[in-house]
């Protein structure tokens, strides 16, 4: 009775412990259980009250209180007196669990830095921590990635009497591991003097998420070697491992190993099951794991949803979480964390919105990573108001945030755009990353803008990622694009150790600028150093070899693609058939795509231009007959080759046949392929189908613009022309300087002088065009068919450019049509001064002296041009 006593009179903690045991010992609770109970989890002494009546317990400092304990503790059995005795100590010091339980409860708030805080306040008040302080403030210090706080405490527990709890060590083996010092919870692991399968899972699941799951699997293996059973967590542990290795087959055999242990139901491994086969691309398995499991909790649902996504099959992701839904489960962040990629996948912008809608609704909006996600989703959808508008709103805005919308804008060709948020960013105090500059760079290379780029890389070589080979590459890159060779060469030089990726890049640049020998000059250079060439240095290579005609080189080449091991590449293989057919060498593009394994539409369309350009084009027709019959489905590149052919040959029922497949394919809206559409109708002598083509483009550039224009030239449809120029520049369309000499073209074939030449007069003040020289050919074809051959002349003679042989031709033929014979011979003087093997040029001078009369000058022409071989090729025309 007097140990009774001395609780009574203790303070209103021990109180309350006192009063919650003596009530579950009426409920005949055994005193282990008790002990259990109250030493798992002693925040719950105070949670409860004691009175008979389960009311809640008045305050224990009143004395009226402390007598109505005290009669029920009279009543209690001798044996639970003894062991209530027993406890007389933990009673004693009830001050160290007050302190407990307020910690306890900021940790399972995720308030980590106040339990700390508590922890240090307790030790300055002079209250000695037991087991369960340093527990929580080792759960506090793992919570907040606070190691050297961590450490501090792991020497604490050294000097108490707790150092070789297993509890404790336990603890601080988790703290270890989540502040990623893997290391140092190992060390304390194998100091252990007692491990049981809390500390093996500690640590096996400590190693799988460093991304060690070879060391878990290791871990794994000694814990079975030394006969401790796992449970639960050890195979949360250990399938996590295999899920990041990818091991199928040891994630087999640990799911019936799970089986052998009677835990297939438990909620948390199945769904580590579901993801790891989902993760290792066995989704049947993972179908059959989440059906058979008795109870599917939100971890389930997410793991499979994830899994069809990780999968590519995001359509079953979004079909799985309609099913989830009609089951009565709300989504978690994991859960529309998986949602949002499927749509991403899918680019479904209307199955993405839904989805905002729903973490709206389930109240996760201002999630991060959900937010980001979404941000991913509407600019990969193309949807970049979206994105810009959820960027605005967002609560917070990291560092991804701003990389997420850079990248879009910059993906969107919005490059401007990109830009501004760059230095928006920056205003804000934004520091940025590798993937900033990455998204940056590409936005000044679509621009060109190169005063902007040059600035990005002034900060670049203040930064931390000066080194960095990928932003190098990017540099590389943006110079090149922007025509400053130069300054990417600047760039590689700067780069300490110049790997495969930055001598592919300089070769691209070069190649892409149109420098294809310093190109083939620096692909030697790389080989001198010894650096092996991979797929993309080769294209780059092939490209250069193409566009100089270096067939030998380009033999050389092939020679290092079979020797290499790369033969076999479908896109490399494409690309050999282009650069033979460049270089003029048909057979051995026929031999290589026929040697190919697998022809892709690139290879094919690679022919089918090769026909083209050496002047095959029967052979490309049939070339794109031959696809068709291999269910080989055409693209637009396809497509352009093939009425490139019909064009050259006049083809009008062919080019009808290939229109109808251009409709088929859905590709009537691209520009390029309608504008090759109209001029293949105009080339044939149908300008009716090239209006009807023109009208049916939704969105018109300048390119279809053009292409009708060139049109309604052909047909010497002059003033037609004229009123498709009007309407061009009043639905906002730019003129450039295609668009001029198709009209000025036209006018010249309609004799519509005067309006060419007032056409011609306005290009410059007007629309900041400069004429060239087909544009002065224009003008001395047009003065001249009108008659005015001495402007035309003073026309020639004032140009800005040296005149060339079109010029010239010009002004032969338009003296042949007025019987101009001195200025005629002067034409003709300066035509084969540049060409002397013209064959229309004689043509049409022994024309104007046969004219006049002049029959002995004709018969000089004549012998002279027997004399030099210019013999003119016979024409013909099928319309």
């Amino acid at each position: 009775m007097r140990e009774l006593e001395s609780l009574v009179v203790a303070s209103g903690g021990a109180c309350r412990m006192l009063g919650f045991l003596y009530r579950n010992l009426l409920n005949e609770w055994s005193s282990e259980q008790l002990w259990r109970r109250f030493f798992s989890d002693p925040s719950q002494w105070w949670d409860h009250r004691f009175d008979k009546t389960n009311a809640r317990f008045p305050d224990f400092k009143h004395k009226k209180t402390q007598d109505a304990l005290w009669i029920d503790a009279r009543s209690t059995p001798r044996w639970v007196r003894s062991e209530l005795a027993a406890m007389a100590p933990i009673a004693v010091q009830q001050s160290a669990f007050s302190w407990n339980a307020k910690m306890a409860k900021y940790v399972e708030g995720g308030q980590f830095t106040e339990a700390v805080a508590l922890f240090e306040l307790m030790q300055t008040q002079g209250v000695p921590p037991d087991k369960y302080s340093f527990i929580q403030v080792l759960k506090a210090c793992a919570g907040s990635m606070a190691l050297e706080v961590g450490k501090h405490i792991h020497c604490q527990v050294i000097k108490s009497s707790y150092g070789s709890d297993v509890f404790v060590d336990s603890c601080i083996l988790d703290m270890y591991s989540k502040c990623g010092s893997i290391e140092d919870a190992y060390n304390v692991f194998k100091n252990m003097p007692q491990r049981d399968v809390i500390s093996w899972s500690a640590m096996i699941v400590a190693y799988a998420k460093s991304g060690q799951g070879s060391r878990a699997l290791e871990i794994y293996t000694q814990m079975l070697q030394e006969l401790i059973k796992p449970n639960s967590f050890t195979f949360v542990g250990v399938l996590t491992a295999c899920t990041s290795l990818g091991a199928l087959e040891e994630g087999r055999f640990l799911h019936s190993q799970v089986i052998e242990n009677g835990q297939e139901s438990d909620p948390h491994v199945g769904s580590c099951l579901v993801d790891m086969y989902a993760k290792s691309e066995s989704v049947e398995d993972a179908c059959k794991v989440f059906n058979d499991m008795p109870t599917r909790d939100v971890v389930s649902w997410s793991a499979m949803i994830v899994g069809y996504v990780k999968c590519g099959q995001g359509g079953k992701a979004l079909e799985l979480f309609q099913q989830m839904r009609r089951e009565g489960l709300e989504p978690n962040n994991v859960t529309f964390l998986g949602l949002i990629e499927a749509c991403t996948n899918l680019l479904s912008l209307g199955e993405g919105r839904h989805v905002h809608a729903q973490v709206i609704q389930s109240g996760w909006e201002t999630d991060t990573s959900i937010e980001n996600c979404l941000l991913d989703m509407y600019a990969k959808c193309e949807s970049i108001e979206d994105a810009r508008e959820l960027f605005n709103n967002m609560s917070k805005r990291k560092l991804l945030s701003w990389n997420t919308m850079i990248m879009g804008y910059a993906n969107c060709q919005l490059g401007e755009k990109a830009i501004d948020l760059f230095f928006q960013m920056q205003c804000e105090r934004v520091e940025p990353d590798n993937i900033t500059f990455l998204g940056v760079l590409k936005a000044c290379s679509s621009t060109q803008a190169l005063e902007h780029g040059k600035f990005i890389h002034e900060q670049i070589r203040k930064s931390k990622w000066k080194s960095d080979t990928f932003v190098g590459n990017s540099l590389i890159d943006m110079y090149s694009k922007c025509g400053s060779m130069e300054y990417a060469h600047r760039v590689f030089d700067s780069i300490l150790a110049n790997d495969i990726v930055c001598w592919s890049a300089m070769i691209l640049g070069y190649v892409k600028s149109g420098q294809a020998e310093e190109a083939l000059d620096l692909f030697r250079e790389m080989q001198c150093k010894a650096v092996e060439p991979d797929p993309i240095t080769f294209v780059a290579a092939l490209n250069a070899c193409a566009g100089v005609g270096a067939l030998e080189e380009g033999r050389l080449v092939h020679a290092q693609i079979i020797q290499s091991g790369y033969d076999s590449d479908a896109f490399l293989g494409s690309c050999l058939v282009d650069m033979y057919a460049k270089c003029g060498s048909m057979e051995e593009a026929c031999e290589v795509f026929n040697n190919m394994q697998l022809r892709k539409v690139g290879a094919w369309s690679a022919m089918i231009l090769g026909y083209v350009e050496c002047g095959q084009e029967e052979n490309a027709i049939v070339m794109f007959k031959r696809m068709l019959q291999e269910d080989v489905v055409p693209d637009s590149v396809t497509f352009i080759g093939v009425l490139m052919a019909c064009s050259s040959i006049v083809a009008l029922n062919d080019g009808k046949l290939i229109h109808a497949q251009v409709i088929e394919s859905g590709l009537e809206s691209d520009v390029f392929v309608a504008s090759c559409l109209i001029d293949m109708y105009a080339k044939c002598g149908s300008i009716e189908d090239a209006c009807r083509v023109f009208s049916n483009i939704p969105f018109r550039d300048v390119v279809c613009w053009n292409a009708m224009l060139s049109g309604y030239a052909m047909h010497g449809l002059g003033k037609k022309a004229i009123q498709l120029l009007e309407w061009m520049l009043q639905e906002g369309t730019d003129m450039d300087t295609a668009s001029f000499a198709s009209l000025l073209s036209a006018c010249s074939h309609a004799g519509l002088a005067d309006e060419g030449v007032y056409y011609f007069e306005t290009m410059t003040p007007v629309y900041g065009l400069s004429a060239e020289v087909e544009h002065h050919s224009s003008m001395v074809d047009l003065l001249g068919r009108a008659g005015h051959l001495h402007e035309a002349h003073d026309m020639i003679k004032n140009m800005p450019c040296l005149p060339d042989v079109s010029i010239w031709q010009a002004l032969l033929g338009a003296c042949k049509i007025h019987g101009n014979v001195q200025m005629g011979e002067s034409a003709a003087k300066e035509l084969f001064s540049l060409d002397p093997e013209h064959s229309s040029g004689y043509v049409l001078l022994s024309n104007i002296y046969a004219a006049a009369g002049k029959w002995s000058s004709k018969s000089k022409v004549q012998n002279l041009w027997t004399k030099r071989h210019a013999f003119k090729q016979p024409r013909y025309t099928w319309v």
